[in-house]
């Protein structure tokens, strides 16, 4: 990275103007985290929320992509996840259907138009959370008997849906925003804020329990007494370090690259020569980047929705409970009461299909970010070729095996790392007979690094190109 390069980037009016607007929507995204939703009293159902977040892991994922906005009760608790949703189904249709894909190689304007369909897509799926959200909420206060003076009218439920739906559709319409300043994918970067802002949170809670000695200090080696406690110290040494290792792990995959030398032919017109130079091609491993991850994440919280929907209405329904218990992370609160009898093959599906997911969806967002008979089609009219490659429908095959060994070599590395805190909740299984629950800060780490890392890129880029252009502004003065 050239940080002295970024920091004079800054100077330019334009680059510092895209900057400003992206963290002045990450300050309003956090400021509608704040507003609760119209829905009786607001304390009412936090506590029920925090009922929710004890059970399971599936909330506390939803509560950390949303920013808190579920333990806030916000106009944002369902955050991104109709717009993430909407734009599997889209692109999975736009792969199914001939017309549709041809429409998105049709340019500009073909893109536009399908995006204008996963915006429309995301209207009626943020509706439909909003109402499971909100009754599931309630439900859960009179279960708990937390409330039971409060019914909602009718223009309760429409007012509250109504405030959440437009939520939604703010955060898509904040991402789209982000995106078009040129600095990284905007829906990743909302998502990266939501897992920053909640550090403060953890940090305190992490701090409050080291420093709690009600059951002794840390005695060091005999050396000298710190007072902290000894238990929690060396639980976060050994997960810090565990940390690093995984974000060295991170940086070398998320860096990781092909390099083709790209030839092109020399040409005379006149008395001058064109061409006859090379370049490169780099094709990265990881070409998705996070993308996988939050799809997949996304995907398996709707059957989880959906059994707590059905469990909600009829606690005894067996279709319900059983949805919630495959398709939920198991975690230290919860563990013994999903599995009294201890690790089951029922416990194995959640991370055997996670696993799954996010290797398919590696594959499939790679064949539509990089599509390689428009490279080929590119180079062949540029007079560039691949040595010992025959240009176009060649050169595309060629391409496509490359990208396709790349391609299962990174969706492996991405979905071992993504399983990383599964196996660690299975050694603490067998070890403590419960997991440690660290599945969410596992997916959290991913998501952060990797969309760092992504925005950086995206950053130096641009201020590579704006200070180039000043330099020869210069240059012609």
């Amino acid at each position: 990275m050239h940080f002295k390069t970024i920091f004079k980037s800054l100077k330019n009016k334009d680059m510092l103007k895209r900057v400003l607007v992206i963290l002045g929507i990450i300050v309003a995204y956090r400021l509608l985290a704040q507003i609760p939703v119209p829905m009786g009293d607001a304390n009412t159902f936090k506590e029920a929320v925090s009922n929710l977040l004890e059970k399971s892991d599936f909330s506390s994922f939803l509560n950390l992509i949303s920013g808190g906005g579920l333990a806030s009760f916000s106009i944002i608790l369902v955050g991104l996840s109709p717009y993430i949703t909407g734009s599997i189904v889209v692109q999975l249709l736009t792969k199914a259907i001939p017309s549709l894909e041809e429409l998105s190689n049709d340019g500009e304007t073909g893109r536009r138009k399908i995006n204008q369909w996963t915006r429309i897509l995301t209207l009626p799926l943020a509706i439909v959370q909003s109402i499971a959200y909100i009754f599931i909420l309630y439900q859960s206060t009179i279960a708990a008997n937390i409330a039971t003076d409060f019914v909602p009218t009718t223009g309760d439920w429409v007012l509250s849906v109504t405030a959440m739906t437009a939520g939604s559709m703010l955060l898509m319409w904040m991402g789209e925003l982000i995106t078009e300043q040129g600095i990284g994918n905007g829906i990743s970067t909302l998502i990266f804020a939501s897992i920053i802002s909640q550090l403060p949170t953890t940090m305190a809670s992490l701090g409050a329990a080291l420093f709690d000695t009600s059951e002794g200090a840390l005695n060091l080696f005999g050396w000298f007494e710190l007072p902290v406690n000894p238990t929690i110290f060396w639980i976060m040494l050994g997960f810090s370090i565990a940390m690093l290792a995984v974000v060295y792990i991170l940086v070398k995959l998320n860096e990781s690259q092909r390099i083709i030398t790209i030839n092109y032919a020399k040409r005379v017109h006149g008395n001058s020569s064109y061409g006859g130079i090379k370049s490169i091609l780099p094709i990265k491993m990881i070409a998705a980047g996070v993308i996988p991850v939050i799809f997949a994440t996304a995907f398996l919280s709707l059957p989880a929705l959906i059994g707590q929907v059905v469990t909600t209405i009829d606690p005894g329904n067996e279709f319900g409970a059983n949805l919630v218990t495959v398709f939920s992370a198991p975690s230290a609160n919860n563990f013994k009461t999903m599995y009294p009898d201890g690790i089951t093959a029922q416990w194995f599906i959640y991370p055997i299909t996670y696993f799954a997911l996010v290797f398919m969806f590696t594959y499939f967002y790679t064949s539509i970010i990089f599509n390689t008979k428009e490279i080929a089609d590119n180079l062949q009219k540029q007079g560039g070729f691949i040595e010992g490659v025959r240009p176009g429908v060649t050169t595309a095959k060629y391409l496509g095996k490359v990208v396709n060994r790349l391609d299962l070599f990174g969706a492996l590395a991405l979905g071992l790392v993504a399983m990383l805190p599964f196996i660690t909740d299975y050694i603490f299984i067998l070890v403590t007979g419960a997991p440690i629950g660290l599945s969410i800060s596992g997916t959290g780490l991913l998501i952060v690094v990797t969309v760092a890392l992504e925005n950086l890129r995206s950053v130096d880029s641009r201020a590579l190109m704006i200070t180039y252009d000043d330099f020869s502004n210069e240059l012609e003065d």
